[in-house]
């Protein structure tokens, strides 16, 4: 049996270069010299452990057993390169963690599958492949960031383990489309980033069982056509971005499907919009539902070459007429 001068210690004692709050039962080793995980010095009663800007480069299930307790692992900006499979066996209540900034790329299978994460972090990294098995089945996430990294793909199978996801950050990747029914799983997802990749097209189906998403942000791809009914069923939209893809047109009735969009909820700007007859929908749509959209006057034309660089809410029943005629 432990005496109260051994559990003194486990209260009181800190890793060196390190700060313990033992009223928070928190630690932060913050921009120190370390090269190891220091898991020798840290109190055992241990809830939230902050590590970051260090020289630390892998992380094993050993290490993280000497605080049983924690709920909250934050290591952003190490030098992380590995981890271990079953990571997480010795932290049964770890509800959060944070990996942003390492340099991790190949992570084993189950990594992630021994505790109840809520939230997981793995943005700035160097993975270039997601393994559904870093998860269990019917995994507890909500919130997955795996944005700034060189995914070209993700796996249906992810998405099949993660029926509780409300936000995903896929951003700032290589992705060059998002498979048919890929999210069908995802009933309960609010926010789906997928800014900055290579997206040229997007199937007619991929959002026909997100009706709970309010945000999706899809700037900075490819796309140069979206089917009609694309956004058929998500009431919920509050905010999509479109800005700076290559849509030349916005079909008629497109965006009618938007009613829920909040102000300053949409943003087509930076698309290389054919001004000819078409375009009369959205001008009139423009008109109408200009407090819904995000630097109106920045939605332009680029042909034909005599309404070039002018604004689409700008343009005249006469202007319309001319771009309509062959240049």
């Amino acid at each position: 049996m432990r005496n109260s001068w051994q559990i003194f210690l486990d209260i009181f004692s800190c890793p060196a270069l390190c700060k313990c709050y033992p009223t928070s039962m928190e630690v932060v080793c913050n921009e120190v010299p370390l090269t190891e995980y220091p898991s020798a010095g840290l109190p055992e009663n241990t809830t939230m452990l902050t590590i970051q800007l260090t020289n630390i480069t892998s992380i094993s299930e050993h290490h993280l057993k000497s605080t049983p307790l924690l709920k909250e692992l934050h290591l952003y900006g190490n030098q992380l390169q590995s981890l271990s499979s079953h990571l997480l066996r010795g932290v049964p209540q770890l509800h959060t963690l944070d990996l942003t900034g390492n340099e991790l790329s190949d992570l084993p299978v189950d990594v992630f599958s021994d505790a109840p994460l809520r939230n997981l972090v793995l943005k700035n990294n160097q993975i270039k492949r997601a393994d559904p098995k870093w998860l269990p089945h019917n995994s507890s996430l909500t919130w997955l960031d795996l944005s700034e990294n060189r995914l070209t793909e993700i796996p249906v199978g992810l998405f099949q383990r993660l029926p509780h996801l409300q936000n995903i950050d896929l951003s700032n990747n290589r992705l060059e489309k998002i498979p048919p029914n890929s999210l069908d799983h995802l009933t309960k997802l609010e926010r789906l980033n997928l800014q900055n990749n290579k997206l040229d097209t997007l199937d007619a189906s991929v959002f026909q069982f997100t009706h709970n998403l309010t945000s999706l942000f899809l700037s900075q791809n490819k796309l140069a056509k979206l089917p009609q009914n694309l956004f058929q069923g998500l009431n919920r939209l509050t905010h999509l971005s479109l800005d700076d893809n290559q849509l030349s047109r916005i079909s008629k009735g497109f965006l009618d499907l938007l009613s829920s969009l909040e102000e300053g909820g949409l943003d087509l700007s930076g698309n290389p919009l054919l001004c000819d007859r078409e375009v009369e929908y959205l001008w009139q749509w423009l008109q109408r539902n200009n407090k819904k959209v995000l630097f109106a006057d920045n939605i332009t034309c680029a042909l034909p070459e005599s309404l070039a660089g002018r604004s689409v809410i700008s343009l005249t029943e006469n202007d319309l007429n001319i771009g309509s005629q062959p240049s």
